[in-house]
This record gives structure tokens, C-alpha cells and sequence, in this order.
């Protein structure tokens, strides 16, 4: 919930392209893909931000303040205050909800996140890590040698970071088939959300809305992820991915977000000194924000944001139809569906704590310009990405229209805000 009196806004910045893992950006690290956006945000709004935070889910082991080191790297002034954030899925977007609550009126923030999933870092596991430090400090020969009777062959192993949520074991599309079995969401509709995000993507791209969100690195110009060609029927032949063989999961590649490489970030300004922006420059006032988490056994491992959005509108008096655009994450089609279904269900939002009447969900104003599904979805970026977008959208739509952006997270967490031009 906002608690600050100070009037923020967040002005849009840029982002890399997108591209799948192991492909375009193969050799890119989280430092190589974030330094030349951050050096190119820098220069082109010619602002000196008071703050820096960034944010990457999958860990490094050279370093542990990733968003220093990038600071240090791209040139930026060593004076300026860097710390890094984590929150899955929700990580950028939390740290320009941390920025928001760090700055006055008259200070600016730099903010975003990234993710390298073609670089992530192998480690040893803890047991042979431990071994190995202590074989290091041995100070004799004789000593090391009695070090080998302590190691067991069974604890040579590397540690391989997996997708997958730490307490049940399950990665994300696992605990979405739960979700999506215990909703009875359709197969349809899930594909139907997908086909829908690239169909608006290649619409929006094709009118040039990606042409100055979007920095070319390495002379890829454009997301690489999205499919002009795919179609309903192709969808369809998908095999399940994630329940291959109960016969009754749903989840395919083709209406999930794929494991992506890229970086996005954003300013965040008080009013004093938004004016230091070029006119040109895309701006959406930032009204409140609501942090939630659940118990991810009872509700599901992505439905934090249907306790988050209720609750932020009802403190507005605001109806989901009040909203003139609804940029929600796609982690899965059916993820989407299930946060619309229960933000329309009496029960639940009784449950959630709040009486308001909502009215009905309008559908035609979910990310006109495409979701994660047909962009991609780098964990660390895709929060700064979503936010990005929004703000081009409620810019171009003109003044006083609002936005609700809203991001699930692995662990029970979302995170959610609400914009207006």
C-alpha cells in the first residue's frame, strides 16, 4: 500500500530485446545485457538518478550486489546509492516500489532488473563446498590427506539452480496445472490467451508502439520470441508439458512463457523534478500499490494478485471496468484465466476481505499490445517490461486514464500497481 504523501511518477525507459534462452544472447551475462541499457537511459534523458536499484533472480557467485557493479561499470557516479532487490517474477516492479518509497519530490531513481537464463552459474553442493574450503586452509601435506577420509564420492555433485519452488519441489507450470485442474480451466481457453498475446504483440509491433522501448544489442533489433504465424490449430497439437501423463494436463509450451534472456528498466521521479524529462518522454503518475502472498498449498502458487487487486481497487471505490487498460503478467494462459476467474468469483472475494462490487472484467482492454507469452520472460526484467509498456499505453490513450499492472511470483507473491495519465 502507498505510504508516502509525495506525488510519484514513473517515466518509461527501455528495455533490451527478448530473446529465448541459449539463442541471441547465449553469451550475454546479467552484467553485459544491463550496462549498455543503463548507459543508454543515462544519455538519452540526460539525467543522473539519486538511487539505483536492479534486480536478478538467478544468483551470480562473483558477485552479491549485482546493481553496484553495474553502476560501477556503466560509468555512473560511484556517489550514488546502489543496492540489489529480489522478488521473482515481481522483482523489478518491486524495486521501483521500493524507489517510490526511498525518494522526495525533488529526487530521481533508476530502476529495472535482468535476467541471463543462458549464463546461469553451476555451483558445487553444499557438502562438497564445504569439504573443498576446509581441504584449501589445511596448512600441510599431512593434513590435507587426512582430509580425503572425510570426503564421501556421494557428495561430489554439482548444484544445478532449476526452476522450481524450494519448500514443494514443483516448478511453476507443476503448481499451475494444480491450479488449473482445481479451476477447471479449459484447454481452449488457455490457447486461446496465447494466440491472443502474439496476434496483439505483432499488431502493436507492426505500428512501431516496441520502436523506442526497445534498444538494439548486438544487432538484434527485435524480440525474438513472438510468432506472426502461429495459429489456434497450432496451438492445439501441443503436447502437455508439465502433467505428460495423467491424460488431463494442459499446459504446453506454446501458451506458457518460455525461459528468456533480457533487461528492462525505468525511472522513477518525484514531481519536482519530472519536468527534467523530455515532453516527449512517456509518464504515468503512480497512484498506489498493493504487496501480497498466500498460502501457495491452499491458493496457489500464482494467485497472490487476486487478493492484491481487489484490495487496491476497493480502497479506490474503482470497478474492474473503471480501468481503461489491464496489463496482467502471462506466466501461463491458464494463470491469466484463473486470476480473472477468481477476481470475478463472490466466494473468493469474500475471502479477500473486501464487499465492493467489481461489475464484470473487461477483457478487451488485457495487453493490447501482447504479454509475456508472445515477448518472453526474463524473471528479473519482465516487471520493469510490463510497467514500461503501460505507461506508453496510458500516455498515448491521453489524461486522466488509469491502469492496473499486475505481476504473480513464485513463493504465494504479486505484486500489483495502479497508474494513471
Amino acid at each position: 500500500m502507498k505510504k508516502t504523501n509525495d506525488t510519484i511518477w514513473l517515466i518509461a525507459g527501455l528495455r533490451t530485446p527478448f530473446a529465448k534462452v541459449d539463442k541471441e544472447f547465449k553469451d550475454k551475462d546479467a552484467l553485459q545485457l544491463s550496462i549498455p541499457l543503463v548507459q543508454e537511459m543515462v544519455k538519452r534523458d540526460l539525467i543522473s538518478p539519486d538511487f539505483f536499484v536492479w534486480g536478478s533472480v538467478a544468483p551470480n557467485l562473483g558477485y552479491s550486489n549485482l546493481a553496484r557493479e553495474i553502476l560501477m561499470d556503466a560509468g555512473l557516479d560511484q556517489s550514488i546509492p546502489a543496492f540489489t532487490t529480489i522478488m521473482a517474477c515481481s522483482t523489478s516492479m518491486m524495486a521501483a516500489i521500493e524507489a517510490a518509497g526511498l525518494i522526495t519530490e525533488e529526487e530521481v531513481a533508476l530502476v529495472g532488473g535482468v535476467e541471463s537464463m543462458s549464463r546461469v552459474q553451476l555451483g558445487l553442493n553444499q557438502n562438497f563446498s564445504d569439504w573443498l574450503r576446509r581441504f584449501f586452509q589445511s596448512r600441510t601435506l599431512a593434513d590435507k590427506f587426512s582430509k580425503l577420509k572425510d570426503l564421501s564420492f556421494g557428495d561430489i555433485k554439482l548444484f544445478i539452480p532449476s526452476v522450481t519452488n524450494r519448500t514443494t519441489g514443483l516448478s511453476m507450470g507443476e503448481h499451475s496445472e494444480i491450479t488449473t485442474k482445481r479451476l477447471q480451466i479449459d484447454r481452449e481457453r488457455q490457447d486461446e490467451i496465447a494466440l491472443k498475446s502474439h496476434q496483439n504483440y505483432i499488431k502493436g509491433r507492426n505500428k512501431g508502439f516496441f520502436n523506442d522501448l526497445v534498444l538494439p544489442l548486438n544487432g538484434i533489433e527485435e524480440d525474438k520470441i513472438p510468432r506472426e504465424n502461429t495459429s489456434l490449430e497450432q496451438l492445439t497439437k501441443l503436447n502437455p508439458v508439465f502433467d505428460k501423463e495423467s491424460g488431463k494436463g494442459s499446459i504446453t509450451a506454446g501458451n506458457s512463457s518460455l525461459l528468456t534472456d533480457g533487461a528492462a528498466g525505468l525511472w522513477v521521479c518525484g514531481s519536482k523534478v519530472k519536468d527534467k524529462f523530455s515532453a516527449n518522454s512517456y509518464a504515468a503518475q503512480l497512484i498506489d500499490w498493493e504487496i501480497a502472498a498466500v498460502n501457495i498449498e491452499k491458493e496457489g502458487l500464482l494467485m497472490a494478485t487476486t487478493f492484491a487487486i481487489p484490495r487496491l481497487l476497493e480502497r479506490h471505490k474503482l470497478r474492474y471496468d473503471d480501468i481503461d487498460l489491464w496489463e496482467i503478467h502471462e506466466a501461463f494462459g491458464a494463470q491469466v484465466v484463473a486470476n480473472i476467474k477468481l477476481l470475478k468469483d463472490k466466494n473468493h472475494l469474500k475471502k479477500v476481505g473486501v464487499s465492493f462490487d467489481f461489475g464484470a472484467f473487461p477483457w478487451d482492454h488485457l495487453n493490447p499490445n501482447g504479454g509475456s507469452i508472445a515477448i518472453g520472460h526474463p524473471f528479473g526484467a519482465t516487471g520493469a517490461r510490463i510497467i514500461n509498456q503501460a505507461i506508453k499505453e496510458l500516455t498515448l490513450m491521453g489524461p486522466g486514464k488509469k491502469a492496473v499492472v499486475s505481476v504473480c511470483a513464485d513463493g504465494g507473491l504479486g505484486t500489483v500497481m495502479l497508474l494513471e495519465s
